[in-house]
């Protein structure tokens, strides 16, 4: 089974009905019939309901973390797992990356994952980890 890291990027464009949601959309689909396996860190969740809140509003940013629920999306911890904290912070302080993402790039890094994003700034740790462009 494949595995993917979904960073918050990904979920923001099937949300806004960008031009990725389709992909997107396929991803999920295939996450419900169990021949992918996707997760995304709770820090990328938190950057996805801060995000909602700031541009539109609390109530949304609720109904969207309750679509999130919904699917066949695992939510990593990281309370515990000092070696993603490690590896986060290793990406954001040698390179352009921002915080949140650099957990995403830490997830996709330690399972041998695929990130899926349409987010530039990952341009700078495709070196290290396999990224599926949207």
């Amino acid at each position: 089974m494949a595995t993917k890291v979904l960073d918050s990027w990904a979920l923001m464009a099937l949300f806004n009905d960008e031009p990725a949601a389709l992909a997107v959309e396929k991803l999920l689909i295939k996450a419900g019939t169990g021949s992918t396996k996707l997760l995304m860190t709770i820090i990328n969740w938190g950057e996805i309901y801060y995000s909602i809140t700031r541009g539109a509003s609390q109530d949304l940013a609720e109904h969207h973390a309750r679509e999130i629920h919904a699917m066949p999306i695992e939510l990593v911890p990281i309370e515990t797992d000092l070696a993603l904290v490690r590896q986060a912070a290793i990406f954001k302080a040698s390179r352009k990356l921002a915080y949140a993402d650099a957990f995403a790039a830490g997830l996709a890094k330690l399972r041998n994952a695929e990130l899926v994003t349409g987010d530039r700034d990952f341009k700078s740790v495709e070196d290290e980890i396999k990224i599926a462009w949207l």
